[in-house]
């Protein structure tokens, strides 16, 4: 159960978003002023924290510095808050804040950005230190911990070839993945892609059939890239 470190002075506010939090099986702490939210963070250890601004004792920035400054500095931290002005915006990112969200906002959306944040921090996934980790979520893949900073459509190719070891997939149904039938140019535009993605796998896992398609190998080859 991942914990989260919730900052919201508004009652109501606090009581709906983290309901929602719980549904979604995090553990969540609230707390209704910075100060408060200061001394969970010398005393819990958390996943993310989810920080309004404007908050009674310490602001919310504080708190988020606070954050960096302590043991617990990779933790990720989400904004939440009422000021859309852009300075107030660059403030919390020169503050490291991982993402900004402007209030209100749908608890839904929320939660799927909380998703996405955890699924990009290192504490939250060991495993991609291990091989090949493809972070659907985040749309990256890893290799040994090395992110291989694939573009969007080589990741969908990824993802959709490790789905299935196996399957060979043809031309048509790759470029189905990637537009969902709102391509109306060469299936060979595939193959360009393809060998794109290769040069950045460390290991042949992409196997191609001859006449048909391609399909990901259950082993990779280490022998040949």
């Amino acid at each position: 159960m991942r914990k989260i470190l919730f900052l919201e002075d508004e009652k109501m506010i606090r009581e709906v978003l983290s309901e929602y939090m719980r549904v979604a099986d995090y553990e969540v702490t609230e707390c209704e002023n910075g100060i408060d939210a200061i001394r969970f963070i010398h005393t819990k250890d958390f996943d993310l924290a989810v920080l309004d601004i404007r908050v009674p004792g310490k602001s919310g920035l504080e708190v988020l510095q606070e954050i960096r400054n302590s043991e617990q500095k990779n933790m990720g931290v989400l904004m939440l808050t009422a000021y859309e002005d852009i300075s107030t915006q660059v403030e919390a990112f020169n503050f490291f804040a991982d993402d900004y969200i402007i209030k209100p906002t749908s608890p839904i959306l929320l939660l799927k950005r909380m998703e996405v944040l955890l699924h990009r921090i290192h504490k939250d996934s060991p495993e991609k230190d291990k091989g090949l980790f493809v972070d659907i979520p985040g749309y990256q893949a890893f290799y040994q911990g090395k992110n291989l900073n694939l573009t969007l459509t080589e990741f969908l190719l990824l993802k959709t070839l490790q789905s299935q070891p196996g399957r060979v997939f043809n031309r048509e149904q790759l470029l189905n993945q990637l537009f969902h039938d709102e391509y109306d140019g060469s299936d060979r535009m595939v193959d360009v892609h393809i060998k794109n993605l290769r040069k950045k796998l460390p290991l042949k896992w992409i196997e191609t059939v001859i006449g048909v398609g391609y399909r990901w190998r259950e082993k990779a080859n280490e022998t040949e890239k």
